[in-house]
């Protein structure tokens, strides 16, 4: 299901809303959880000049930060804000489907994960949003996630093992750490940097630009380029603010989240390729060189159980995926 399609059937669904016209500057509330200066700041910020200069001022776009991602979700299912630019990591617990995005080592490079996000398997994604009182508009990103911790370096499965590290609310997350030997410990964001300060964590996994951001190299002394796991962001909207735009608005609102999701993806870009000697340059020991296929290996238990519990033809056309 297309876009315009998802919007057209949330505005179905508030058709009684629809009956108003848009006032002059109609504010819509977007919130994300990482500072305005960073690949998501980037994509939310993006959006709303986008929106704004594509309807003429008529609508007035206000970006939060807000740290709590599952929080953010489940403020805009209820309506109390009306878009959200969220990490795909707590909303599985919401969409079970997006969970299939989080198996590691299933996507081998930016473009093969861009190119199936945007394709039928992403859009189909997307698709069961509504089902859940929520609307997927556009996929954007984090990136692919490395680990970071305060203890040792880290080359291969053994040197995980017995390390506390910081997961997001993701139960394939989770799986992975357990299976490689950590002890994973799920908390929002938000609780992030005060958990690494205490100890509470040795360790966390995020994208550079999300490490480069949040300044993690105040409270990780060594990350490791795992590149374990591709990260996607979702902006996810809420139905009934989507079914108060006009058929035309909503085909404009469409086109400022593709600016979005341009932007996001070229900052996101340009963190990796800056990332690893920025934080060598503010301290960190940063290790380059991994072995990937012993961590594919060691994850071998839980490939087989998730190959049983999620959609194992849909994981076959990910890997499958090749740009035309």
């Amino acid at each position: 299901m297309t876009l315009t399609r998802r919007l057209a059937l949330a505005a179905a669904l508030a058709a009684p809303l629809a009956t108003t016209p848009a006032l002059a500057q109609t504010q819509i509330t977007v919130q994300h959880a990482l500072p305005a200066n960073s690949h998501t700041g980037v994509g939310a910020s993006t959006f709303a000049s986008a929106f704004e200069r594509l309807t003429n001022g008529r609508y007035k776009v206000v970006a939060q930060r807000n740290d709590n991602e599952r929080e953010m979700i489940e403020s805009v299912q209820i309506g109390t804000i009306d878009c959200t630019f969220t990490s795909t990591g707590p909303v599985g617990n919401f969409v079970p489907e997006v969970r299939i995005f989080d198996v590691p080592f299933l996507f081998r490079d930016a473009t093969h994960a861009r190119g199936v996000l945007d394709s039928e398997i992403g859009q189909q994604v997307l698709a069961r949003f509504p089902a859940r009182g929520l609307v997927g508009v556009i996929w954007i990103e984090n990136g692919f996630r490395n680990m970071t911790n305060s203890r040792r370096e880290i080359h291969n499965p053994a040197d995980l093992r017995g390390l506390k590290i910081r997961t997001m609310e993701n139960q394939v997350h989770m799986r992975a750490f357990t299976t490689l030997g950590a002890l994973p410990t799920p908390m929002a964001f938000s609780e992030l940097v005060p958990a690494l300060q205490q100890g509470t964590v040795d360790g966390q996994e995020n994208p550079i630009s999300v490490i480069v951001a949040n300044n993690l190299n105040q409270v990780q002394r060594y990350m490791t380029m795992t590149r374990h796991v591709y990260s996607p962001q979702v902006m996810i909207c809420n139905p009934q603010t989507v079914g108060r735009l006009s058929q035309a608005d909503r085909a404009l609102f469409q086109q400022a989240a593709r600016e979005a999701q341009a932007a996001n993806r070229a900052r996101v870009t340009a963190d990796d390729d800056a990332g690893v000697e920025e934080l060598r340059r503010r301290g960190m020991t940063v290790v380059t060189e991994v072995d990937t296929a012993a961590f594919q290996a060691a994850l071998a238990p839980a490939f087989a159980e998730w190959e049983r519990t999620l959609d194992a033809a849909t994981l076959r056309r990910i890997r499958d995926w090749r740009p035309n």
